[in-house]
């Protein structure tokens, strides 16, 4: 029996059917899985807020910012993964689609060791260069380095995941963020609420965590995908395959590490202001990530849709699709930044009562929460480009916006006007990232997809004749 009729109540077939509905039934899913990854990170900030305190809180938010550097590549290697999946699901090859499996399976294990070893020992450079404050400087190293030892976990559940957006499942990973995050809250309580363990408490239940996620997606896959080749282990490592998956995902990888360190470069300014400041941009953050959940789920669902599409060279729905996606995408991020500019106030306060850092959260959340829609609709468009294989148009444009715009113009901003206004450079990138974005519809390799689309609407008009 193949894995498709096996698994046809959890897979969604985005070759056919409402482009909106499957879109969003796969997007649903993520959506909640989102709100609870936000509920994940939130939880760390909201008990160390109510136990600890504005240094404590610090050091957790400037902490995110190296582990991304190391995982944003390896996460770009997973879209890579996704794409490739998601073209020998629509094609319907099983074989292909058995190596590229265990190939993902066993490069997890083969980059995640060294990488895990690397971050902890690279932590205090990167802190500071990053410019972290003196007395925020231990709790931040220490969070970092035992968040670091949960990289296995962390990659393992990433790269799984990514198989199954592929596959088109995307309800699964649902399930494994509630294990998670869960896992991570009750862990939080008992660490920081009754042994006082500070943030040392918040990272250990953190990767605790992960890991229990990580078995969960492993367990899933081999009861549910029974014929698909897939081993808990490393077995096998396909080298033409590996090429291929790192050929589409480097590139990703390569993009998305860039763009972290220039969040880190952001966040070193965001450090010269002080804590207090450092602590109000991380619950800003939080805010704004709500109001963001909408952004990655519908970016995930246009790039399998994109990738089931090209592989069952359906041109004419791919066509459609990549006009109309971008446009809901954009509305419904819009719609929920509204929502939550509107209860900034009283959400700020649910974290801290410190009036200094509530005040710098509200300034942060001005700056920012009103041009997250721009973001949502340059990066579905991206993820467009990417499913269909043209992974060098988005790297482009997330460099340009992110080294040509956001970085100088908040140098500028803080430099020439006042540091506390820095994070508008990010609305600044936003803006320019959409226009950018827009013009991959003039794109060779776009209207080689128009050019198609009418050849098949020619077929299918004489077909239908005869």
């Amino acid at each position: 029996m193949s894995v498709q009729n096996k698994t046809s109540r959890t897979k969604l077939d985005m070759t056919q059917g409402s482009i909106m509905k499957l879109i969003v039934l796969f997007a649903i899913p993520m959506v909640i899985g989102n709100i609870l990854q936000q509920l994940y990170s939130t939880a760390d900030t909201f008990i160390i807020g109510n136990f600890c305190g504005p240094t404590s809180i610090a050091a957790v938010g400037t902490s995110s910012q190296p582990v991304e550097v190391f995982m944003c590549l390896f996460m770009g290697i997973g879209a890579g993964t996704t794409i490739l999946v998601s073209i020998a699901t629509g094609a319907n090859n099983q074989e292909r689609l058995g190596r590229i499996v265990r190939t993902a399976v066993t490069f997890v294990y083969i980059i995640s060791v060294p990488m895990m070893l690397l971050g902890i020992l690279a932590t205090p450079y990167i802190l500071k260069f990053m410019q972290v404050p003196e007395d925020t400087w231990d709790l931040a190293v220490m969070y970092i380095r035992i968040v670091f030892l949960g990289l296995l976990g962390n990659m393992g559940y990433n790269m799984n995941a990514g198989i199954l957006r592929g596959l088109g499942d995307s309800a699964a990973s649902l399930v494994f963020l509630i294990i998670s995050t869960v896992t991570n809250i009750v862990l939080d309580t008992f660490f920081i609420a009754i042994l006082r363990m500070d943030v040392a408490g918040a990272a250990l239940a953190t990767i605790i965590a992960m890991y229990f996620s990580w078995i969960a997606s492993i367990l899933y896959i081999k009861k549910k995908y029974p014929d698909l080749p897939f081993t808990v282990l490393p077995h096998g490592m396909d080298r033409d395959m590996l090429k291929e998956i790192l050929r589409t995902g480097l590139p990703l990888g390569f993009n998305n590490s860039l763009y972290t360190v220039g969040h880190i470069m952001l966040q070193s300014l965001i450090n010269t202001q002080g804590s207090s400041f450092m602590a109000g941009a991380s619950v800003g953050g939080k805010i704004m990530g709500v109001a963001s959940i909408a952004i990655t789920s519908f970016s995930a669902a246009m790039s399998t849709f994109a990738g089931q599409n090209l592989g069952a060279e359906n041109y004419r729905r791919l066509r459609k699709g990549g006009r109309i996606v971008p446009i809901y995408s954009g509305l419904i991020t819009g719609s929920l930044g509204f929502l939550m500019y509107t209860f900034a106030r009283p959400l700020v306060g649910l974290f801290t009562d410190d009036p200094q850092t509530i005040t710098y959260a509200l300034l942060c959340i001005s700056l920012q929460l009103p041009f997250q829609w721009c973001y949502c609709v340059l990066n579905t468009i991206l993820n467009l480009s990417n499913g269909i294989g043209n992974v060098k148009f988005s790297t482009t444009v997330n460099l340009l916006m992110l080294w040509a715009v956001r970085i100088p113009s908040a140098f500028l901003i803080g430099h020439f006007y006042d540091g506390h206004y820095v994070t508008f450079g990010v609305s600044i990138s936003f803006m320019f990232g959409m226009v950018a974005a827009l013009t991959f519809y003039h794109s060779k390799r776009w209207k080689e997809i128009l050019r198609l689309a009418g050849e098949e609407e020619v077929s299918a008009s004489a077909a239908a004749k005869t």
